[in-house]
């Protein structure tokens, strides 16, 4: 069974491993929510879903989280109708309120050794935002036990889309977000950087300023700043100056420009496209669309696309920065109306030696 043990994981070796490096399994919750997703749009939402399930499969594991064996059955019929073939695929019957795997689920940290242990931070549904989301900090918890792993709890709030680091030291995160009064209002700067050393083994923290517009997580930096390597980052870019997320972006992508790594050397900064403003006009409300909330599996790399003229260019840029992986673009308009994106709902387990 899964402990907490009194000794922090930097003290035993262990910390956040990149997002490319190899993993055990991706995880997701299927999606059902209804206040998230009407109908209509949460079936175009299951329909991403067979496909990232389908491009995951066949180089890594697929763990779904189903509310019952009545869902579980409901979700195989709609995977086998998609051709998805469902050996990698396995399902754990975890009671779950939404998709956001990436926020609610324990961030996995490894050690040297090979050893992989999981830290379950605080859910508190993006700073007390829906009411409804906030039972899936007990999701986390299940996912955690369901591990079998050593389990480290920080005991403050943290959402795995509001950091992102390249595996050796240097994480990004966001003061929009983690400086947020909604999150843990009691703690300084100094004292989440030390929470994020401590449990996360980051020794050089970047801190950018905030995020896209539409977004309601408060500025995730994964809608906007990515590692692609150790050095390398790729950074939403508008080159339309007349839109709302031009400045912001640009100010952001100059941080980064001036930032070093773990080890004092400049981080190389790409620019990746944006696609058009996406907005839901009977609702008057901007959607965070980006191509930045990409995810990087052991074969692949997950693109969210939107029937937009940038979508070849993200491809190209992402295919340059992973040569070995297949970039496979996927339509994320209706996942996007949730107000997320594929790395949003994913959650990757790192591998063991």
């Amino acid at each position: 069974m899964p402990h907490t043990t009194l000794q922090l994981p930097s003290e035993l070796g262990f910390s956040l491993p990149a997002e490319f490096e190899e993993h055990e399994a991706t995880w997701l919750s299927w999606p059902k929510n209804e206040g998230t997703f009407p109908q209509g749009v949460l079936q175009g939402v299951e329909k991403t879903y067979c496909q990232i399930v389908g491009a995951l499969q066949g180089g890594e594991k697929v763990k779904i989280l189903v509310d019952n064996a009545e869902s579980e059955e409901k979700v195989v019929f709609k995977l086998e109708q998609a051709g998805v073939p469902l050996k990698n695929v396995f399902f754990l019957k975890i009671k779950s309120s939404d998709v956001w795997m990436r926020d609610y689920s324990p961030i996995y940290v490894k050690n040297k050794q090979g050893k992989v242990a999981a830290t379950k931070w605080k859910y508190n549904a993006v700073g007390n935002k829906y009411e409804d989301l906030l039972a899936d900090d007990v999701t986390g918890e299940e996912i955690a036990k369901n591990s079998l792993l050593q389990v480290f709890r920080p005991g403050i709030v943290l959402e795995g889309g509001s950091i992102d680091c390249n595996g050796a030291g240097t994480l990004l995160t966001t003061e929009q977000c983690l400086l947020n009064k909604n999150r843990n209002p009691h703690l300084s700067k100094k004292e989440i950087e030390k929470r994020l050393k401590d449990f996360l083994g980051a020794s050089n923290i970047v801190w950018l300023q905030e995020g896209v517009a539409g977004d309601d997580t408060d500025g995730h930096v994964d809608d906007f700043a990515r590692f692609v390597g150790k050095k390398k980052v790729v950074c939403a870019f508008e080159e339309d100056r007349g839109d709302e997320n031009y400045a912001v972006l640009k100010k952001n992508f100059e941080v980064l420009e001036k930032a070093t790594d773990e080890e004092g050397e400049k981080l190389f900064v790409q620019k990746l496209p944006m696609p058009r403003k996406v907005f839901v006009a009977e609702e008057k409300r901007r959607l965070p669309a980006s191509y930045a909330n990409f995810y990087v599996a052991n074969n692949c790399v997950l693109l969210p696309a939107f029937g937009d003229e940038a979508d070849g260019k993200a491809v190209a840029v992402l295919q340059a920065c992973f040569p070995k992986k297949r970039v496979v673009p996927i339509p994320c308009n209706d996942l996007v109306y949730g107000y997320g994106g594929i790395h949003c709902v994913t959650m990757q387990e790192p591998a063991t030696y």
